[in-house]
C-alpha cells in the first residue's frame, strides 16, 4: 500500500471513530470536503501543511496518519522513507518514528532545499519541538524570535506559536525534529 493510501485509510478511520461527516471534519480542520474526500480515497498527495491542519483539527499527532503498529525493535533507513513535501516541494519530511500508544513524541528527518521558506501553524498547547541541525545552516523564527543554527547546534521551543523554517543557503539543510506532546 502506498503512502497516500495509508494516509487516506487512517483519515477515514479517524473520522469514522468520531462519527464525523466530511462537512464536520472540513469545519474542524479548515481543509475542504473535496480535498478530504480525495485524501481518503488515496487520490491526493496531501502536503505537510494539509496534514498538519487535519491533525490539529482532529486533535491527533501528525504521524498518526502514517503507521499503525510498531514492532518491539524497529530499524529505519532514512533514505528508504518516502518524504512528504510542502506545496513548493522544498520542505521534505520523513517520519522516522511516529507516535506510538503510551509514548508522547515522534521523530522526523527533515530536509530543507535551497530557498525553502516553510511556515508551521501553531500546534496544541504544551507541544514542544526539539530541532537538531545535522547539516547546513537553519534559519528559524519562533514567535518573533530569530535564530541561525549551524550543524551541531540544537534548539527546543514551545510550538504553540507560528514558527518558520528557512534555508537561505545554496545547499540543503538537514535536521532531526522531535515533537513532544504533553
Amino acid at each position: 500500500m502506498n503512502l497516500n493510501e495509508v494516509i487516506g485509510r487512517r483519515l477515514k478511520a479517524m473520522r469514522g471513530q468520531r462519527n464525523w461527516s466530511l462537512e464536520k471534519t472540513a469545519n474542524a480542520t479548515g481543509v475542504s470536503k473535496p480535498m478530504l474526500s480525495q485524501i481518503e480515497r488515496g487520490e491526493s498527495n496531501p502536503t505537510v501543511s494539509t496534514l498538519w491542519k487535519i491533525a490539529n483539527g482532529l486533535g491527533v499527532s501528525f504521524s498518526s496518519f502514517l503507521e499503525e503498529d510498531q514492532p518491539a525493535i524497529k530499524k529505519v533507513n532514512t533514505a528508504d522513507v518516502e518524504p512528504i513535501a510542502d506545496k513548493d516541494g522544498t520542505f521534505l519530511v520523513r517520519p522516522l518514528y511516529p507516535m506510538e500508544p503510551g509514548k508522547s513524541f515522534e521523530i522526523y528527518s527533515v530536509e530543507l532545499l535551497p530557498g525553502c521558506h516553510y511556515t508551521s501553524e501553531p500546534h496544541g498547547d504544551g507541544v514542544e519541538e526539539y530541532i537538531l541541525v545535522e547539516k547546513g545552516c537553519l534559519s528559524l523564527t519562533v514567535h518573533q524570535n530569530y535564530f541561525n543554527l549551524s550543524a551541531g547546534e540544537n534548539i527546543r521551543f514551545a510550538a504553540d506559536y507560528v514558527h518558520v523554517y528557512e534555508n537561505q543557503e545554496n545547499d540543503p539543510v538537514r535536521i532531526t525534529m522531535m515533537i513532544y506532546y504533553p
